[in-house]
């Protein structure tokens, strides 16, 4: 598998490219900002079939490229259902919007450890409401790759400040789930550089107890 990161927009959003080099067939993670046109002109070079826009959650920072990207190629979009409304009415969820984002259609509800096919790849779709409500993190197990969207970076947690934000209880839980993939699980997250589980297993479990003092 190929994973190509596109970083865009004023928070320098990560994007991304899977790609099945024997078929030729990509799925998008998120589109940020100005990356619609870098994911569809990389995989135009490239020959490869983009078959599913795949989002971690609906803040506008991952969805602002998202109406381009799925108009011009007529790509399915895949969000779990508890972050859809931002999709379809963007700005709906409380968050200020610095551009104007047009809405578009969802056509398909992810679901807890559902997985979504593409040429060989294999992506299970981890539900981690806690920054969003329908927050979750794409899985590759045979590749032992998360990516993590807005759920846990590198030294750090998705905001719990924001309106979206779910019971810290809920993040727990969600960090929880992400604590027992295997340690060499290199993460993808939706801001900043790469990591593994073994390099945030400190930080996983001291936000888990933070979070359990301010639990509601």
């Amino acid at each position: 598998m190929i994973v190509k990161k596109f970083t865009t927009g004023p928070i320098d959003t990560n994007s991304y490219l899977l790609i099945c080099p024997s078929s030729k067939s990509a799925v998008v993670i998120d589109v940020g900002q100005d990356s619609a046109q870098e994911l569809n002109s990389y995989a135009e070079r490239h020959q490869l079939k983009l078959e599913k826009i795949l989002l971690t959650h609906s803040h506008w920072d991952h969805i602002a490229g998202l109406a381009h990207l799925k108009n011009h190629l007529d790509i399915r979009v895949y969000v779990h259902q508890d972050d859809e409304n931002n999709i379809i009415n963007p700005g709906s969820d409380g968050l200020l919007l610095f551009i104007p984002i047009q809405g578009v259609k969802v056509d398909h509800y992810l679901k807890d450890e559902e997985v979504i096919n593409a040429g060989d790849l294999r992506i299970k779709v981890i539900h981690t409401p806690g920054h969003t409500p329908g927050g979750v993190c794409f899985y590759l197990e045979e590749q032992k790759m998360l990516f993590s969207g807005d759920t846990l970076f590198q030294g750090a947690i998705g905001r719990m400040d924001l309106p979206t934000a779910c019971s810290p209880l809920k993040m727990i839980e969600s960090l929880k789930k992400l604590e027992t993939l295997p340690q060499e699980t290199i993460i993808y997250p939706g801001h900043g550089e790469k990591t593994t589980i073994k390099q945030e297993l400190s930080n996983i479990h001291a936000m888990e107890k933070l979070l359990h003092k301010r639990k509601i």
